[in-house]
């Protein structure tokens, strides 16, 4: 799909329009993810989940998120940028008020698969916006940097709002906040964005592609998710992996034979997207975990009410949006590779100072070091590894990368948690009152670690990208290099 170009008159002000609104429903997304955190322990108390299985209301969002991310991305270069963005905040939007009305678990977790569907559209949907209306270098990075601080205001919002709404209101509330934020951000989408070009010949669609890698992903986040609790050689997980093997295999043998493929194999040449692809697994494996095992920590070890602990994230969130701005001025300055062994080397010692307040015996002002240095590294990293992701790309395989990355994403959230709590819940059992405090507080330290030599494997795959100039001189090249009607801050496909 094409993006026509603003009349001369007012094309900063269109492009400030539409980032703002990009912005604004990449706050939307991250806002729903603390505010679930924090409201968990309501939720499964009132609709009567048990400690392990209501772990299915973060899960099943991202399980479903996982498997149709690719096709999300995909569609979104085909269909049209702007009509999955809207579509993608219609569907967040009424998933959201049948999860604020849920009377059941099985209610409120088909609510949250639904919920994950959205955000499978609406995610790369809106990097592919970012990196088609704004030409690679300084101008995607400082946008990137805006799109990131907003999801980094969103975890701030979203843990204070949680906190406010779930204490006032109750954990509907949580839900219910997003209906109106969602629906008014579909509808600037008509007016902010620019409308999508029909291509004069029509591409054809890969189905079988769409179905094979759709199912493989999902089943097999599927398995990683519930294999911990169901136990790995229950015939139910056993059944879904063997499927999700055989349809990803099936995918792979479609791509390399289909004349256009729903991911062509050609984009795994590109070191910079196949590194920011592996980044951003390690990212969510390992920096993804840190607020579940925070809220357990905050409200079953030291029993800080909803409201408490969402003040509690203050602190990690301002840390992240103030990294976010910093990736971005690295990266121009002194390039993507040079920002990501930044980022993650800040990193694994935060969260490995972080591990220090995991105690029983230990407050708020413990963690407030390894929170504050963690946090920091976290948004250099969230940054970079976006503009490693979309560099080199070509306009009209934008959504189909960011796709990519993105589903990545997801796999690596849902297994670092499946993992990480595992390994975590391992010595709780048996346990009660001050002792099972005390176990809580142990696992998640341990946890932390493991989380904090996680990020080591990012820091050694930053080292794979190639020694380049900062982005800021390989725009200045491109710009002179490049015919004047390719250039320019609305480009062509």
């Amino acid at each position: 799909m094409s993006i026509p170009p603003t009349t001369p008159a007012g094309p900063r002000r269109r492009l400030g329009l539409s980032l703002g609104l990009l912005a604004f429903a990449q706050l939307i997304f991250s806002l729903d993810l603390n505010i679930v955190f924090v409201a968990l322990p309501d939720i499964g108390s009132d609709l009567g989940f048990s400690g392990q299985t209501q772990q299915w209301v973060v899960s099943a969002y991202v399980v479903f998120a996982g498997g149709f991310l690719l096709l999300g991305g995909r569609a979104a270069d085909l269909l049209g940028r702007r009509r999955m963005f809207a579509l993608a905040l219609t569907l967040y939007a009424s998933s959201s008020l049948a999860g604020g009305l849920a009377w059941s678990p099985l209610v409120i977790v088909i609510a949250r698969a639904i919920q994950g569907i959205g955000g499978a559209l609406l995610l790369p949907s809106t990097l592919s916006l970012i990196n088609t209306l704004f030409e690679e270098g300084p101008r995607r990075n400082r946008a990137l940097a805006v799109w990131g601080g907003a999801g980094a205001s969103g975890l701030t919002v979203g843990a204070l709002l949680g906190g406010v709404l779930t204490q006032t209101f109750g954990w509907q509330a949580v839900f219910f906040v997003n209906v109106p934020l969602a629906g008014i951000a579909a509808l600037a989408a008509l007016f902010v964005i620019p409308a999508d070009v029909r291509e004069r010949t029509r591409r054809p669609f890969d189905l079988p592609g769409a179905l094979t890698v759709t199912g493989g992903a999902t089943l097999a986040v599927f398995v990683l998710v519930q294999g911990p609790e169901s136990g790995w050689t229950a015939p139910g997980v056993l059944m879904a992996a063997v499927l999700a093997i055989v349809l990803l295999i099936a995918f792979v043998i479609i791509e390399s034979r289909s004349a256009d493929p729903l991911m062509p194999l050609r984009l795994l040449g590109n070191r910079n997207l196949t590194t920011g692809v592996l980044v951003t697994f390690v990212y969510m494996a390992t920096f993804g975990t840190l607020p579940y095992f925070l809220t357990v920590l905050l409200q079953s070890v030291h029993s800080l009410t909803a409201l408490q602990t969402g003040l509690a994230f203050l602190v990690p969130s301002v840390a992240i949006a103030s990294g976010t701005q910093l990736g971005e001025r690295l990266t121009t300055r002194l390039g993507t590779r040079f920002t990501l062994i930044t980022g993650f080397g800040i990193a694994i010692v935060g969260t490995a100072a972080l591990a220090y307040g995991f105690s029983a015996d230990r407050g708020y002002l413990a963690l407030i070091p390894g929170l504050v240095i963690s946090g920091v590294g976290q948004g250099i990293v969230w940054t970079a590894m976006w503009i490693a992701a979309g560099t080199g790309v070509e306009v009209a395989e934008q959504g189909v990368a960011n796709g990519m990355a993105s589903t990545t994403l997801n796999l690596g959230n849902a297994i670092g948690l499946a993992v990480l709590i595992a390994v975590s819940n391992s010595d709780i059992a048996g346990h009660s009152g001050p002792a099972l405090q005390a176990a809580l507080a142990q696992g998640g330290s341990i946890a932390v670690l493991i989380a904090s030599a996680g990020m080591v494997v990012g820091l050694l795959l930053a080292l794979t990208l190639p020694r380049t100039a900062s982005t800021g001189e390989t725009a200045s090249v491109q710009r002179r290099s490049e015919s004047a009607p390719k250039t320019g801050r609305w480009r062509r496909e």
